[in-house]
C-alpha cells in the first residue's frame, strides 16, 4: 500500500482513540436530564458548540455533524481510492439531507444540510429540488437512480436500499453489515408498517437477500429465506415488532466488528473501513444516551443490549 493509506490508516486510529467509548451511552442514559448529560459530553470531540439549555433534536444532530466531520477529515487523508471508499458509507448523510428537503415541502423548517463536501453523492444537484418531482427528476439522473415516485416513503425507502446496494458492491470489509441492513429494512417495511417495498427498492433487496425472502409473507418464512450472509441479522427474532432488538445488535456488530477491522495490520481498506464502523456506533450509543436523558433517565435496555 501507499503512503496515502499509511496516513489515512494512522489519522483513523487517531480519531478512534478520541470517542467517547463503549460506556458513555450507559452514562449519558443515567443523567437525570438532559443538561447533565451535555456537561458530561464537554471533554469528548461531541462537546463542541453545545450548551446545556440546547434542545435534543438540536444536539443529536450536532454529534451526527461531528461524525460527518471526522469522516470528512479520514478522506481528506486517504489516496483516492479510500475517500472514494467512504462516500457509500457517508450516504445516509445525504439521505438525512434528502429527508429534510421533502419535509420541507409539505411546510416544516429545514434545518441547515449537513455538509458532505468530497462525500456527497449528487447532493449539489438535489439542493436546488423546489418540488417532490423536481426532487425525483434529480434522482432519476444521478447514481442514486429513479425512486420510482416521489413521495417520502418511496424515497426514502428506495435510497436507503439503494446504499446498502452500493456499499455491498463496492466495500468489500462491509458487505456483511450492508446485507443485514437490506434484511432488517425489508422485514421493517414488510412485516411492522405492512406495505411492500416500492419497485426500485425491492430490485436492489433481491439482489442482496433473494426474491423468496423479500416476497415473503410471513416473518417466519422471510427468516428462513435469507441467505446465509444476512440471516445472522434477524436471529433470535421471533416476532417483528422485536425487531428494535435486531437493530440494536446490528449496531453491536457494527462496533465489533469494526474494531476487529481496525487491528488489522495492515494499512489498507480494511482498518479504515472498520474505523468508519466504530465511529459511526460511538455516535449511535450518544445520540441513545442523550435521548434516554432527556427523558430523565429511563430504561437502559435497549443500551444494555447494545454496549
Amino acid at each position: 500500500m501507499g503512503a496515502g493509506w499509511v496516513a489515512g490508516v494512522i489519522r483513523a486510529r487517531a480519531l478512534v482513540s478520541r470517542c467517547a467509548g463503549a460506556s458513555a451511552g450507559r452514562e449519558l442514559a443515567a443523567c437525570a436530564t438532559l443538561g447533565e448529560a451535555l456537561r458530561s459530553l464537554a471533554t469528548t470531540p461531541y462537546g463542541r458548540g453545545l450548551h446545556a439549555e440546547s434542545e435534543l433534536a438540536d444536539v443529536q444532530r450536532a454529534v451526527s455533524a461531528t461524525l460527518l466531520w471526522q469522516l470528512r477529515v479520514l478522506a481528506g487523508w486517504l489516496p483516492r481510492a479510500g475517500a472514494d471508499m467512504l462516500r457509500p458509507l457517508s450516504a445516509g448523510f445525504e439521505i438525512a439531507n434528502v429527508e429534510a428537503r421533502l419535509r420541507s415541502f409539505s411546510g416544516a423548517p429545514e434545518p441547515a444540510p449537513y455538509r458532505l463536501g468530497t462525500l456527497g453523492t449528487a447532493w449539489r444537484r438535489l439542493q436546488h429540488a423546489g418540488t417532490p418531482a423536481e426532487l425525483r427528476s434529480a434522482l432519476a439522473s444521478s447514481l442514486w437512480g429513479d425512486p420510482g415516485a416521489d413521495t417520502p416513503w418511496a424515497v426514502l425507502t428506495t435510497l436507503r436500499m439503494a446504499a446498502a446496494d452500493r456499499v455491498c458492491v463496492t466495500v468489500g470489509p462491509a458487505r456483511h453489515w450492508a446485507v443485514g441492513r437490506a434484511a432488517l429494512l425489508t422485514a421493517r417495511e414488510h412485516f411492522v408498517c405492512g406495505r411492500p417495498l416500492p419497485g426500485p427498492a425491492r430490485k436492489h433487496a433481491v439482489r442482496l437477500l433473494g426474491s423468496r425472502a423479500v416476497d415473503a409473507t410471513d416473518f417466519g418464512d422471510f427468516r428462513r429465506h435469507l441467505p446465509a450472509t444476512a440471516h445472522w441479522a434477524a436471529d433470535g427474532v421471533a416476532d417483528p415488532h422485536e425487531l428494535w432488538r435486531a437493530e440494536a445488535r446490528w449496531w453491536q456488530a457494527l462496533a465489533d466488528d469494526g474494531a476487529g477491522l481496525l487491528r488489522s495490520p495492515r494499512h489498507g481498506p480494511a482498518p479504515v473501513v472498520g474505523a468508519v464502523a466504530v465511529l459511526s456506533a460511538d455516535a449511535w450509543r450518544v445520540r441513545a444516551g442523550l435521548e434516554l436523558a432527556a427523558r430523565g433517565g429511563g430504561s437502559l435496555e435497549v443500551l444494555d443490549a447494545n454496549v
